[in-house]
C-alpha cells in the first residue's frame, strides 16, 4: 500500500456502472475504485479551474488590457 493510500480516509460509496464494463475492467485487473477516484478528482479540479476563471475574469481582463497598453512590466529583462 502506498503512503498516499494510507493517509487518505476512504468512504464506501455505491455507484451504478455498466455491468459489461465492470466485468471487462475486472478481467483486466483494473482497480475500479482507484480509476473512479482519479476521474472524480480530475473532474473536481477541472470544475474548480473553471469557477476560478469565472471569479477572476475581471482581473484577468484588466491585466491583459494593461499589458496591451503598456507592455510587460519587466520586458526589458527578457532574454528571448
Amino acid at each position: 500500500m502506498t503512503r498516499e493510500a494510507r493517509s487518505v480516509q476512504r468512504k464506501s460509496t455505491n455507484l451504478s456502472l455498466d455491468a459489461r464494463l465492470v466485468a471487462e475492467a475486472k478481467n483486466l485487473d483494473i482497480n475500479i475504485s482507484r480509476v473512479a477516484e482519479k476521474s472524480i478528482a480530475d473532474a473536481v479540479a477541472e470544475e474548480k479551474a473553471r469557477l476560478w476563471k469565472i471569479e477572476n475574469r475581471e482581473v484577468i481582463e484588466a491585466w491583459n488590457e494593461y499589458v496591451e497598453r503598456n507592455g510587460l512590466p519587466l520586458a526589458k529583462y527578457r532574454q528571448f
